[in-house]
């Protein structure tokens, strides 16, 4: 059972004016496309590891050397992809009161929280991702990974993340990476973020 494309929980346009809709369909329909190409593609190498890629990537020794970049890459790539498409809605949603407690009692604020979070994703250099996780301690950690690494792969449970490679901000913004951040917290499922975070602890 090959891994497949979810599709968007939402129409193309639906994130406007925040998320553009030839964005969404470049992200979407052929990056995120892509990335399943080709883990799938690696995958197909050594079947005897199956395709549960959260399990793998928790455990990327496990992973057969000649395969394990690509499914860093592309596994990595499909799973943040397909969370974060979840993580994105057009409705007003708001933290529980248990995540905003949470968010208070790590960060001091949820203004000091947006401020961490925001500093993660524009000093991010070159391509990767800002995350808010619940660490191993289970305690919020706002954090950044490079490329398409994931932060299962350090033992972290990721309920918030960001984009922040070009391409999933370039067609609209341009180069004004904070432009993008800003409009990400307009367009925030935090139904979802609070359903991870009930979920992690």
């Amino acid at each position: 059972m090959a891994i497949i494309l979810p599709e968007l929980p939402y129409a193309y346009d639906a994130l406007e004016p925040y998320i553009d809709e030839e964005t969404m369909h470049l992200h979407h329909d052929k990056h995120h496309q892509t990335y399943v190409n080709n883990v799938n593609a690696a995958l197909e190498k050594h079947p005897e590891i199956g395709e549960d890629l959260e399990s793998l990537l928790a455990d990327v020794e496990s992973i057969p050397a000649d395969i394990r970049q690509a499914v860093i890459n592309n596994g990595g790539g499909h799973l943040n992809h397909a969370l974060f498409w979840e993580l994105m809605t057009p409705e007003q949603t708001a933290p529980s009161a248990e995540l905003a407690a949470a968010i208070d009692a790590t960060f001091g604020s949820f203004e000091d929280f947006k401020a961490a979070f925001k500093a993660a994703a524009t000093t991010r250099f070159g391509s990767g991702w800002a995350w808010l996780v619940v660490n191993k301690e289970g305690k919020l950690e706002v954090t950044s990974t490079a490329n398409q690494d994931t932060p299962i792969s350090e033992g972290k449970t990721p309920i918030l993340g960001l984009d922040v490679w070009e391409h999933a901000y370039y067609v609209k913004y341009r180069n004004v990476r904070p432009d993008y951040i800003k409009a990400f917290f307009s367009v925030i499922n935090w139904n979802k973020v609070n359903e991870l975070f009930a979920a992690a602890k």
